[in-house]
């Protein structure tokens, strides 16, 4: 092979090297949204310090809740998807960059017949044969290539913050579903008292009737509220088992009973949730970064789509040997070849503008779900302040109307005993006692998770001591590695 002809294809590879760096990404470069702030919130109850170092661990202090927990964040399935998607948009990232670069192929064959060059028939038996490495490589001059790798890195970072959001949701479900169960727990424990209760009074009312000293409407009131209790049984049965079933599959396992703490009495309240400023919000929310970074990822796309528009140079180049006989191809003679393409378009019936303006519309969208995140971001840490306050101020209301009911209940039963009253003072008083019991355990249950609201709407305390260490390490890893 002659020496000259490799100087060719240098010659063509510093014209490729002066073009790309001459060149532009063309589309708009991804600028962070200017969103407004509220400089404090409506509800001020919450210490305004940093949330950096919430810990659901900490704020919800019950082991048995957190091996829930940790075992959702083990085995959940929904985690697991998210993670995937965390693999797959890391390997879109590579396959995407890898346009950047040019392509080496192989290519050979091997030929033998009367009639190798075109129809005609030749006289004797010809045989040929080649192998070659085809060289193509496309000028990223307008970007395309950058910008799609531009897109599918902001992809990656936006399902890295959607697997936060994904950890950060199922730390909340776990826990709510968790007060809900011992709600259900507490409600059956109070049916199942009450009705113990009235099935004592029953048995001494049937007696009184069996006697002739009260009425049947007594018994009847009394057979009555026996049974409204035992229906309640059931009922919070019932939901146990179908909270149970719903917290297993949270858990990844299939539906199973759930073993549970503290009761929902004795659970503690969790400490003041610091709020931290409003304008942080936005750092700690995983579900508005990850939305920030696919509004990063569409606007790239818009750069993709104006690439689209211009034309494309491509080099190419092949170096191989091909011999006329099969056995000698290795020492049969070089072959070469170089070449610059150009494909562009000249009128498609505005086919490429109209692929701009697509991208440029679903910019908008995804910018519009942007700022509807952030203000649903707001709205709920608003709801969560509001609720924890105003639960707080029902929850002592709704306790001292339990204290006055039972001391109503019980000097009603006196009364009645000694024939001061009639039985409907006493089953009124009952009928309060009982709606009020069941009423305290839902109110202490929406209490408790007002805080798993708040916990959630702050948008921190996701990682587990464990996650913690390993990111620690990660840091230090990608610190080196960028040295």
């Amino acid at each position: 092979m002659n020496l000259d002809q490799p100087k060719a294809l240098l010659k063509v590879v510093a014209v490729w090297v002066s073009m790309i760096l001459a060149g532009c990404a063309v589309g708009p470069d991804f600028k962070e949204p200017v969103v407004e702030t509220p400089e404090n919130y409506r509800i001020e109850e919450m210490p305004v310090e940093t949330v950096e170092d919430l810990k659901w661990w900490e704020l919800f202090d019950d082991p048995v809740l957190y091996t829930l927990v940790t075992t959702a964040l083990e085995n959940n399935l929904d985690l697991k998807i998210a993670t995937a998607r965390i693999e797959q948009a890391r390997a879109f990232v590579g396959f995407n960059r890898a346009d950047l670069f040019p392509r080496l192929d192989v290519q050979g064959g091997a030929l033998a017949g009367n009639n190798i060059i075109g129809n005609t028939r030749s006289s004797t038996t010809d045989t040929a044969a080649f192998i070659a490495a085809p060289l193509s490589w496309e000028i990223d001059i307008w970007g395309k290539f950058r910008r799609a790798t531009e897109s599918a890195r902001a992809d990656l970072f936006a399902s890295e913050y959607g697997l936060r959001s994904v950890q950060l949701s199922l730390v909340a479900d776990v826990v709510s579903t968790y007060y809900n169960l011992l709600d259900f727990h507490q409600r059956l424990a109070i049916a199942q008292n009450t009705l113990a209760s009235r099935q004592r009074s029953l048995d001494i009312i049937q007696q009184r009737f069996d006697k002739g000293i009260i009425p049947e409407i007594d018994l009847n009131q009394a057979e009555v509220q026996k049974e409204i209790a035992a229906a309640q049984i059931p009922l919070n049965q019932r939901r146990i088992a179908q909270t149970e079933n719903a917290l297993s599959i949270i858990l990844g396992h299939l539906p199973e009973p759930i073993e549970t703490g503290t009761d929902l009495v004795n659970q503690r309240i969790p400490p003041d949730i610091p709020t931290g400023l409003p304008s942080t919000l936005l750092e700690r929310r995983p579900d508005v970064l990850q939305t920030m970074y696919l509004l990063n990822a569409q606007t790239a796309n818009i750069g993709v789509a104006e690439a689209l528009r211009f034309p494309a140079i491509t080099l190419t180049g092949t170096l191989g040997v091909a011999s006329t006989d099969l056995s000698g191809i290795s020492s049969s003679g070089g072959l070469w070849g170089a070449g610059v393409g150009l494909l562009g378009p000249i009128f498609n019936f505005y086919k490429n503008i109209r692929r701009v303006d697509i991208e440029k519309a679903l910019t908008k969208q995804v910018l519009f779900q942007y700022e509807n995140t952030v203000l649903n971001a707001f709205r709920e840490v608003e709801d969560s302040l509001v609720g924890i306050e105003t639960y707080k101020r029902q929850i002592a209301a709704v306790r001292n109307q339990l204290k006055a009911a039972t001391n109503a209940n019980m000097l009603s039963n006196k009364r009645y005993d000694q024939g001061y009253t009639s039985y409907l003072e006493v089953l009124t008083t009952e009928q309060s006692l009982f709606r009020v019991q069941l009423q305290f355990s839902q109110l202490k249950q929406r209490y408790l998770n007002a805080y798993v609201n708040l916990y959630k709407a702050l948008g921190g305390g996701w990682m587990t001591p464990e996650e913690m260490g390993e990111a620690k390490s990660e840091v230090k890893i990608q610190a080196v590695a960028h040295e």
